[in-house]
């Protein structure tokens, strides 16, 4: 079974359903007890990360994420699931601290000519880490979706999986033993977010 965060926020229903497409037992989890037994977990996003932090917090799943991260099951974190793995976000000069699984902070892409803030749209992902079991079966250079206007910057670059172009390189996924992460939306990537979130399946699955 797969513990997927419903903390009121998150593209909930379009990941819920991609992962039942892929063959995964879900369950929709809103406090720490149901996570119980899961063999993954999954933090999506859509959002603030100041508003995601305070609702996992409201419902007492911060640390909750943490212990579940402590057992060395596998974790997935999308888009702002993906930042709040963070120390702390540059967004509306956020006050919220992270979960601080990794160091680093989440940034604002960096006004350019012709570049439009937020990404909105299909960009390819260079695989950096070709061992990266998410990324079993999926060419590099493949298109993803993306919707976003801050991105992670790693202290350490070695933990990042992916890179994409946006009026520069950044981290579009990391990956560091249990923990995946993406920027951009696998359930919105069509064949290729399928098979990412199939690999992630397997994964739990042993």
């Amino acid at each position: 079974m797969i513990a997927l965060l419903d903390y009121g926020s998150g593209n909930l229903r379009s990941v819920h359903k991609s992962l039942l497409k892929v063959g995964a037992d879900v369950r929709l989890v809103q406090r720490p007890e149901e996570i119980g037994d899961a063999r993954g977990l999954v933090l999506p996003g859509v959002g603030a990360f100041d508003d995601c932090i305070a609702a996992l917090r409201k419902q007492e799943l911060l640390e909750a994420v943490r212990d579940f991260i402590r057992t060395g099951k596998p974790f997935l974190g999308i888009c702002v699931g993906y930042q709040a793995l963070f120390e702390k976000s540059e967004e509306f000069n956020s006050c919220a601290a992270g979960l601080g699984v990794f160091q680093g902070k989440v940034v604002r892409f960096t006004e350019k000519p012709g570049l439009k803030i937020p990404q909105i749209g299909w960009n390819q992902i260079e695989i950096v880490r070709p061992d990266c079991p998410l990324y079993r079966g999926i060419a590099n250079g493949s298109y993803v979706y993306f919707v976003h206007s801050f991105y992670p910057q790693p202290a350490d670059e070695r933990i990042a999986a992916t890179r994409t172009d946006y009026g520069g390189a950044f981290a579009s996924s990391v990956w560091r033993d249990n923990v995946f992460a993406t920027q951009f939306h696998p359930e919105k990537s069509q064949k290729v977010g399928l098979q990412l979130l199939k690999n992630f399946v397997d994964l739990t699955n042993g």
